[in-house]
């Protein structure tokens, strides 16, 4: 199945990190390098490009939280990240930091 970017684009959701923890457990969050779109790996992910998954995976642009990441993101009350679910994954982003 094929899904466009644009409408993945629109599906993209703020969440807190506590919600993603469950889906950490099962191994399905995948955290998104900020130089990529979240509805481009969406839809990459949904089209089964493995060329393109497997060149992000080896650039490090898309990579499994490391444990490191996990305890300070598990010390930082109210941390939240842009998330795009594409079964059986969750991708996520740390938002932009706000310009100003």
């Amino acid at each position: 199945m094929t899904v466009s970017k644009e409408e993945l684009a629109t599906k993209v959701d703020i969440t807190d990190w506590l919600s993603l923890r469950a889906h950490l457990e099962r191994g399905g969050v995948i955290l998104v390098d900020p130089l990529l779109e979240l509805a481009e790996v969406g839809s990459t992910l949904a089209a089964d490009d493995v060329k393109t998954v497997e060149r992000w995976l080896s650039s490090a642009l898309l990579t499994k939280p490391s444990l490191e990441q996990i305890r300070m993101w598990d010390a930082e009350q109210g941390k939240t990240f842009n998330c795009l679910i594409i079964s059986p994954y969750v991708l996520i982003q740390e938002p932009a930091p706000a310009k100003g």
